[in-house]
């Protein structure tokens, strides 16, 4: 019970203020995307940046609705309060992941890196959509116990960007990697650690109800 009180708290912490970083960085100091557009060198495609800036706003926001979704769905008090919002609002999360998947895969072939990157994303995409809809189909079954552990395999890819860019900052900036090499890497070693994180999780908070 300790356990899942810190960890809920924490997660909390950390959701909100990536998601206050997120709108404030994406809309209002860089609107434009001016900074992360000047690593895109070489790209296959041209881009079309009216649509693309479009999109990656449309991407951002609904990656924020997922990610406050989410966090609302795993409180306690919530879900013993009100059975229906918590229904409600996981359909608003199921609803947000698609989008977010959806917009990624537009945004995918102009990744960073080049195709490399556009491969780890796309089965990031794939990957976090199979393991939502088990989380999802779970619920349906009444396996709640289940339910709850693929939504926690399923939240933790809503922090994708978030460690993108640190795993990028450490080889870039720690290692003196070149930012391209960097953020591949940031791309591939984020899927990983969304595969093993949740699983350590899973074990530390057990395997009540809730």
């Amino acid at each position: 019970m300790k356990n899942r009180k810190l960890l809920y708290r924490l997660l909390a912490g950390i959701s909100i203020v990536f998601i206050l970083y997120s709108l404030v960085a994406n809309f209002i100091s860089d609107p434009e995307a001016t900074g992360f557009l000047s690593h895109k060198i070489g790209l296959k495609r041209e881009l079309n940046l009216p649509a693309w800036l479009t999109v990656m706003r449309i991407h951002v926001v609904f990656a924020c609705i997922a990610m406050a979704a989410g966090l609302l769905n795993f409180s306690r008090k919530i879900f013993d309060k009100s059975r229906r919002f918590h229904r409600l609002n996981g359909y608003v999360y199921l609803l947000s992941v698609l989008v977010v998947v959806i917009t990624s895969g537009y945004m995918a072939p102009y990744a960073t890196g080049g195709k490399i990157s556009s491969i780890g994303f796309n089965a990031l995409n794939m990957i976090w959509l199979v393991i939502t809809i088990v989380a999802f189909v779970q619920i349906k079954k009444k396996r709640i116990l289940q339910h709850r552990s693929w939504m926690i395999r399923s939240y933790a890819f809503c922090f994708t960007n978030m460690l993108i860019h640190l795993i990028t900052t450490l080889f870039h900036q720690g290692f003196g990697l070149v930012y391209v090499t960097s953020y591949t890497i940031g791309v591939y070693g984020t899927i990983v650690l969304l595969l093993v994180i949740p699983s350590i999780i899973i074990k530390m908070i057990g395997q009540s109800v809730r």
